[in-house]
Order: C-alpha cells, then structure tokens, then sequence
C-alpha cells in the first residue's frame, strides 16, 4: 500500500518527499511552533537529520507517513499518521495522528481539516481501528483540535523528561477515536 494524496474542501495532502525540505526547515525554525515539542526552534542541520526518519518507505508500505497540507500552493504544516511507541499506547490496530502547522495557519480550521481527512482515511482504508493523539495536558490548541475531530479524553500521564518543558508537571494526555466511534459520528 502507498500513500495517497488526499484532498479536502481547501486542502491537498500529499505524501512527504525531500523536495519538501525548505518547508520543514521554515515550520520546525519558529520556537512558538516548537514550544510543547523541544521548547526551542530546530536549526536547518537538525531538520536534515530528521528527513530519513520522515521519509522511511516503511511508512508507505504500512499505509501511513508524514503528509504535508497545500491549500493552493501555499504551504499549510504536516500530518502524520504512525505505529504507536510502545504498548502502553496501543498494539498494532492503532496508529498515532499528529499535525504541526505553520503559525499564521493557526486558528483557521487547517489543523481538524486535514486531521479529519487523515481519520477518514484511516477508517475507510486501512485495517487500523483505533487512531489516538499525544500531546502535553497543557497544549490547549491542539487538544481543541483533538475533540473537535471526535477523539475522546482517555487518560493523562507523567513522563520523565531529561529536559522537561514549561507545564511538564501536569502531565501528558492521550486521547482517542475508534473505527466504531467515528462510524457513529458521522451517522449522526
């Protein structure tokens, strides 16, 4: 299986590729875009180094991947659908979304869009049946972005940190959708 592009009403996701690297380096070099992530901005060497992992073609042979999200020829962020990081988050009919988005892109609608788009994928596509979100309990943007696509709270939980971030202390929380629960939102 590979990858598809997908599209939703203002958005083109398209699977990411190294000709997507500049774009990378202007999203992962704002420090407010960073801040629930390594609280700092990542230098052009430091986004290099990631794009091996980001373009692994395991990841098309599983069906899921980094996407990165046009509206027109504008560059939006990226989407990511991966295998969980251990059992504690799921066996393997799970997968993680994620999204990290340009910063004047924030607050217009992109980051559930595509999100939608990429569950919707999931649940009528793959065999994954359940799809969850991690963030730190703090980040009250993307959470926002978590249940307005449908993902319930499940749980929080306390990681230890070599270099913990400001709100570290409240923990990280961990939402989730299932194939059932998606199907049944949408009936409604």
């Amino acid at each position: 299986m590979t990858r598809p592009v997908l599209r939703t009403t203002r958005l083109r996701l398209e699977p990411l590729g190294d000709e997507h690297l500049d774009h990378l380096v202007e999203l992962d070099g704002d420090p407010e875009v960073m801040r629930f992530l390594t609280g700092r901005a990542r230098t052009r060497a430091q986004v290099e180094a990631l794009q091996p992992a980001r373009t692994d073609p395991a990841f098309d042979q599983a069906g899921i991947g980094f996407w990165v999200g046009f509206d027109g020829d504008m560059f939006i962020g990226w989407w990511l659908l991966t295998t969980p990081d251990g059992p504690e988050f799921g066996g393997p009919e799970s997968v993680e979304i994620g999204y990290r988005l340009m910063r004047a892109q924030w607050r217009r609608g992109y980051a559930a869009e595509g999100a939608r788009e990429l569950l919707r994928y999931v649940f009528e596509d793959t065999s994954y049946t359940r799809v969850y979100a991690d963030t730190m309990a703090v980040n009250v943007g993307s959470r926002g972005v978590m249940e307005k696509i449908g993902m319930a709270y499940e749980r929080t939980y306390y990681a230890t940190f070599e270099h913990p971030l400001p709100g570290t202390e409240q923990g990280e929380v961990i939402y989730a959708i299932t194939r059932e629960g998606w199907t049944a939102s949408r009936s409604r």
